[in-house]
């Protein structure tokens, strides 16, 4: 199917590994123009290394930013072009209980995973809304409904996420310019491949056999219970990026595999 997204201009944050990287290849794929970002020049050139090997005629170029900070944002602003589309992407997570959680780790949560694609949005949607056509997603988790005990900050951020982009897309009605939410489940990212090897060797099992007992003690109400690929949840990404998926505005959609519950 051809997503009609020829030359169109994309910009992915926190995308030199995992979904936004898988993205960035689907993008690369559809012959669109692709800017990629990671926190490090060094992980920014090894990814666009990595993607003109395999596209050695794509459009591709990286910009290193730290989503922490408000003047890295400001510089990778200023690198970037008039975008079509706009992937935020980027998040970070700490595994901590409530109590030892610090101001400084929720802070730290709510400036990479809800500000940056706060202040990215506040720049470009105002122009997609100017030339009547765009695309903001921004990826939650399942997290931002199931909120693990161990994970309250990263779902709290996560969850807002949802508040942010049902707001953004209420200013775009009557436009060409549509904002939605996808809500991945667990995925196989690296991180997702580390915490499984390093779970098989200190319970002397095989990764398999940790994938299952996660699936049924951690997880029981995935309905698929499996790890989604990062190319299952990116090319869903892609499809809703598209002006194929026009009438899909203001949406939270759901990649969970069926954990989250419920008919809607």
């Amino acid at each position: 199917m051809d997503l009609k997204l020829r030359n169109k201009t994309v910009f992915i944050s926190g995308s030199t590994s995992g979904i936004g990287f898988s993205v960035a290849q689907i993008f690369l794929q559809e012959e669109a123009i692709v800017y990629i970002n990671g926190r490090t020049d060094k992980s920014v050139t090894k990814a666009v290394e990595r993607l003109k090997a395999e596209f050695p005629n794509g459009k591709i170029k990286g910009i290193a930013a730290d989503f922490s900070n408000v003047e890295s944002i400001e510089r990778l602003i200023k690198q970037l072009p008039e975008i079509d589309i706009l992937i935020n992407n980027v998040g970070i997570y700490t595994s901590k209980s409530f109590f030892e959680t610090t101001d400084e780790d929720w802070q730290h949560h709510l400036e990479v995973n809800v500000m940056s694609g706060v202040r990215l949005s506040r720049h470009f949607l105002p122009k997609m809304l100017k030339k009547n056509w765009g695309r903001i997603i921004f990826v939650s988790s399942e997290c931002a409904t199931l909120i693990p005990a161990d994970l309250i900050a990263y779902g709290t951020s996560k969850t807002a996420i949802l508040a942010v982009s049902r707001g953004l897309a209420q200013l775009t009605k009557g436009t060409g310019v549509i904002v939605n939410t996808v809500i991945p489940g667990s995925t196989m990212t690296e991180g997702a491949e580390q915490f499984l090897s390093n779970l098989a060797r200190k319970e002397n099992k095989s990764i398999p056999q940790v994938e299952t007992d996660f699936f049924t003690k951690v997880r029981p109400s995935s309905l698929l219970q499996r790890f989604a690929s990062v190319e299952e949840i990116a090319n869903t990404i892609v499809y809703f990026s598209s002006p194929i998926a026009a009438a899909t505005n203001g949406a939270a959609i759901k990649l969970d595999g069926g954990s989250i519950g419920g008919i809607i």
